[in-house]
């Protein structure tokens, strides 16, 4: 398998930055922690957080999806915590409504039909 980290953006001493090697938009990178614990990955989260504000205040993106992949059922490939900052645009997809529930296809958009009662709703 194709390791999915290559192309170091930039390294610090908590972790490293990553373009992705499948990226799903321009400019989707991984935050790396240097040591595989919570200490190392709440780092990551935090970094990658402010990337992405950074971002979208300096205009690269319109919004942005942070997200990780824990175990071979979520579609975990790379078995080494990483958290993947993914740049958002507007009209990168027809509807981006629901975002990250978008990993279960069909399921992302929960209000795709608005006039049709919801399970769970109370209707």
């Amino acid at each position: 398998m194709t390791k999915p980290w290559t192309d170091v953006l930039i390294e610090t001493k908590d972790y490293t930055v990553y373009k992705d090697g499948f990226p799903v938009t321009e400019g989707h990178v991984l935050f790396v922690p240097r040591e595989e614990n919570w200490k190392g990955l709440t780092k990551c989260m935090e970094a990658a957080y402010k990337w992405g504000h950074d971002w979208m205040t300096r205009g690269y993106c319109d919004a942005f999806n942070i997200g990780q992949n824990v175990g071979e059922a979520a579609g975990q490939t790379v078995m080494y915590p990483h958290i993947h900052l993914i740049p958002r645009r507007n009209g990168d997809m027809e509807d981006p409504r629901g975002g990250v529930r978008h990993v279960i296809p069909s399921k992302g958009n929960y209000r795709k039909d608005d006039a049709e009662p919801q399970k769970g709703k109370g209707l």
